[in-house]
């Protein structure tokens, strides 16, 4: 350790060797890097600071302190010396802060390329047309010779572009950026922002790869709500999904998250004329008022290719043992059918705008138990979207293979009542044959409603069926049944109305709501009162394929029924029966 005293001497005679400003202090290997040794330390007091003080203004003492040191540094610049800041170069002025200098290196070089790039949409810009063309940048001649495309910098000067065009006049319609290189949506993230109008777009030859990067430019999300089209052309994204021939999947992706679009790939999207306004070139015709229905009106229960009596029947007396006595219903199930259900806990959304939930008239829709219905880690539903990922054991077991073991699941169910033959209209019912190898089957599929008991509380349903002939011999057979259940496939839901199926006009979402419906068709005469009970009175699906002979003949009911029954049910085999023999009948025969 120095003797006391020895360090101020040395600093004494380095300062009068001109080795030492006369305001520095002399350092040794003790002191921090603050300049002060660790072991030293000096009072608040003693310390001064050159940052002027609040209350120093108020008294004066700051305008003091600095007149008085503006004389010292003045008087010691006259003498030539020299300002000895710690660490700074000595000199007149010392040393420039070093951030000054590159902040204003850094101003002026970021100025020069943003002038470079203005230069360059110039040239790209073709207002006639209102067309810019980016494409292939990184390849442009004026690009490589100014050095201003940087591998890893897509995003940064795609986003200084769309800016330098957002002034652009007239307003930019079309834009390429074919084979740039883009790799992910990200780099698109400000086009929408400076350009929101654009109505044309090419992303042809990139490397675009999965539908997240649609999102950025998605019309869905408020960007690109006037794009018209899109070529996404030797992209992944489109290459792997013709190459697993999802083409229809690929079209459909890209128009849901892009509604306004008109043109993929420079093909037309078909689309519902009313569903996308369209823009006219032209001149504006007036507005008209909103559409209430849609192009097409709802038809009647679809039954084909099945004697209709047969079906009815079968109908009738399944939904009665469903309610009450399940355990009868083991023989009508084929030996290796199969049975699963499913619930669908989400209220639709018509359903929730009529507000059934809340419903006066239906005051027992809130006592709903969806535990009751197989929701939860123990339930027995298959809703295969909640599935997704889940266990393996879950998706097999909620599959119930063979009758015992289909009747032994449905005896968990709830109770229910189905009014098939009270209330026929609240059901539809489509049925058509389809082929299995050599063995003729029926496909069915049912909508209705039904009461939950105790709880009283009304649920909508979807019901599927594959049906075939009873075998001669079998338990079904000696039951009475003449078809045989191969598969079935059960869905309760909240309710909806049955309103979504009832023949006729359509309503939109936001339409009004439409008048009450006389049975037939606007084609057609109306029904007199008694044919229209008559017909009411009938259950599903004969009154389904007696209407279908009204309509397509003019035959009243009584006469509809009867051409019907001469030839069992088949609406095809009615209609080309009555064409042989239609100039034979009366007048009172029709409608």
């Amino acid at each position: 350790m120095p003797a006391s005293g020895s360090r101020n001497i040395a600093a004494n005679a380095f300062r009068s060797a001109g080795i030492l400003d006369r305001d520095e202090r002399m350092r040794d290997v003790s002191d921090k890097p603050g300049g002060r040794k660790g072991t030293h330390k000096t009072s608040h007091k003693s310390r001064t600071s050159h940052r002027p003080r609040a209350i120093d203004a108020v008294t004066g003492k700051d305008q003091a302190a600095t007149s008085s040191r503006t004389a010292m540094l003045a008087s010691r610049l006259a003498a030539g010396d020299s300002l000895a800041i710690r660490g700074a170069a000595k000199g007149l002025l010392g040393r420039l802060r070093r951030n000054a200098v590159s902040t204003g290196a850094t101003a002026e070089a970021s100025s020069g390329i943003v002038e470079k790039w203005r230069e360059f949409v110039k040239r790209r810009w073709n207002a006639e047309a209102k067309f810019l063309n980016l494409e292939r940048v990184a390849e442009d001649e004026y690009v490589q010779r100014h050095k201003m495309w940087a591998p890893g910098s897509v995003e940064k000067e795609l986003s200084v572009m769309f800016k330098l065009a957002s002034v652009l006049f007239p307003e930019v319609q079309t834009i390429s950026l074919a084979y740039n290189n883009i790799m992910s949506g990200r780099a698109l993230s400000r086009l929408s922002h400076y350009l929101p109008n654009l109505a044309n777009l090419s992303l042809q030859g990139n490397k675009l790869m999965t539908w997240r990067d649609l999102e950025y430019i998605s019309g869905r999300k408020g960007k690109l709500s006037q794009l018209r089209e899109l070529i996404l052309l030797e992209n992944p994204i489109r290459n792997m999904e013709y190459e697993h021939n999802r083409g229809d999947r690929y079209k459909s992706e890209v128009a849901r998250r892009l509604p306004s679009l008109e043109m993929l790939d420079m093909e037309p999207i078909p689309k519902i004329a009313f569903d996308v306004p369209q823009t006219s070139t032209s001149h504006t015709a007036p507005a008209g008022p909103a559409p209430t229905t849609f192009p097409a009106e709802m038809g009647e229960s679809f039954i084909t290719g099945v004697d209709g009596g047969l079906l009815s029947g079968f109908l009738m007396r399944f939904f009665p043992l469903f309610d009450n006595q399940r355990s009868a219903l083991m023989d009508v199930y084929h030996p290796n059918a199969t049975f699963s259900f499913s619930s669908n806990t989400s209220i639709p959304i018509r359903a929730r705008i009529e507000g059934h939930r809340y419903s006066k008239e239906m005051p027992h829709q809130r006592d709903q138990d969806w535990t009751r219905w197989g929701i939860g880690k123990a339930g027995g539903s298959r809703n295969l979207i909640r599935l997704a990922g889940g266990s393996v054991n879950k998706l097999v077991s909620s599959l119930h293979v063979g009758n015992e073991e289909i009747v032994k699941a449905m005896a968990e169910l709830p109770t229910t009542k189905h009014d098939v033959a009270g209330t026929p209209e609240r059901f539809c019912i489509d049925a058509w044959p389809v082929q299995q190898g050599d063995s003729p089957q029926l496909f069915v599929t049912i909508h209705g409603q039904f009461e939950e008991e105790p709880s009283r509380c009304v649920m909508s349903f979807d019901r599927s069926f594959i049906l075939a002939p009873v075998p001669e011999g079998s338990r079904a057979k000696q039951g009475g049944w003449d078809l045989v259940i191969l598969s079935d496939m059960l869905v309760v839901r909240q309710y909806s109305s049955h309103e979504a199926w009832r023949p006729g006009p359509m309503r939109v979402q936001a339409g009004d709501p439409l008048p009450p419906r006389v049975v037939g068709t606007s084609t057609n005469p109306q029904l007199t009162a008694s044919q229209q009970d008559m017909l009411a009175s009938m259950p599903e699906p004969p009154r389904s394929l007696v209407m279908q002979i009204c309509q397509r003949t003019g035959l009243n009911i009584e006469y509809a029924v009867q051409c019907l029954e001469g030839n069992a049910w088949d609406v095809e085999r009615a209609v080309a029966n009555f064409e042989q023999v239609k100039g034979t009948l009366s007048r009172e025969a029709f409608l």
